[in-house]
């Protein structure tokens, strides 16, 4: 296989949307050691291999997926995939999800062997998730039901199970924190969706944007953006002031990207706001991690 073909395979893990992996892991591993002052660091490089090989199998039987189904077409104004060039073919990509999925498993069994069986109920709803998210007889993203599995997934259960593997506790914290974290990486989707809202119409990819309008995905993505910061106010209250501060030094970026988003018609544009949605997302996980390493 010539350079063309594993750039083709690189771009098709989709390299900017992998922070919805590494950020929950951060943060959740930080929120451990803020609240308990120890965590065993092998279990978030596990959980981490694992999240990132469950994130790349999902994007790849998502481009198979959509390729088959047919929302990725010629007019689509997102960046073109490798199947729609003809440089991977879909079947092949969809095996490749799955072996994502496989090794994931792999990593997965040390976590299994420190958190037991609640681990284990994580791990196999998340790769389950991760298949229907376009997969299966009813996929979650044609339904309109992708932003709510992002919510859930990259966000609560994500933080959450990070938090409980190093505490072996479920805590309110965890679920602030999850929420945060959650609601920024929704804000991808949000405006993936907004931006292929055309094609996904026709294709009949029932996506919240389609189903409610342009006017809807903008409100969507400016309340996904903002409340994040909101939760300053409850690390604040619990005396976690670092972490109640320092994540406000993203909010400009979140500013400008709702004012991108209002004003920019549906185009090409939205891959550039896309990529900015992503340091949003990766910046904000940064210094909240931080803020809470600091305590």
């Amino acid at each position: 296989m010539g350079i063309r073909h594993w750039k083709s395979w690189f771009l098709a893990t989709r390299p900017k949307s992998l922070t919805t992996a590494l950020v929950p892991i951060l943060v959740g591993t930080a929120l451990a050691y803020a609240i308990h002052h120890q965590v065993q660091l092998f279990l978030s490089v596990f959980a981490l291999l694992s999240a990132l090989l469950i994130q790349i199998g999902t994007n790849l039987i998502n481009d198979a997926m959509d390729f088959k189904k047919g929302a990725d077409t010629a007019e689509r104004i997102g960046p073109r995939r490798s199947i729609q060039n003809g440089i991977l073919n879909s079947r092949v990509v969809w095996w490749g999800g799955i072996i994502c999925f496989i090794i994931s498993l792999v990593f997965g069994i040390p976590l299994v062997l420190s958190g037991g069986f609640p681990i284990l109920i994580i791990g196999f709803f998340s790769l389950l998730a991760g298949y229907a998210y376009t997969g299966g007889p009813f996929p979650l993203a044609y339904l309109g039901l992708g932003d709510l599995f992002v919510i859930i997934f990259y966000g609560w259960i994500a933080v959450g199970g990070v938090y409980y593997l190093h505490t072996g506790e479920i805590d309110f914290p965890a679920i602030i924190a999850g929420s945060q974290v959650g609601f920024l990486a929704t804000v991808l989707i949000a405006i993936n969706n907004l931006r292929d809202s055309h094609t996904d119409r026709k294709a009949n990819k029932r996506t919240l944007a389609v189903r409610w309008g342009i006017r809807f995905a903008r409100v969507e993505i400016t309340g996904l953006c903002f409340l994040p910061f909101c939760g300053s106010f409850f690390w604040y209250l619990q005396g976690f002031h670092w972490a109640a501060f320092l994540p406000i030094g993203m909010l400009p970026v979140a500013v400008i990207l709702v004012q991108k988003v209002r004003n920019t018609e549906p185009h090409a544009v939205y891959n550039q706001i896309f990529s900015q949605g992503a340091f949003l997302h990766l910046g904000f996980g940064i210094l909240l991690s931080l803020g809470l390493s600091f305590q």
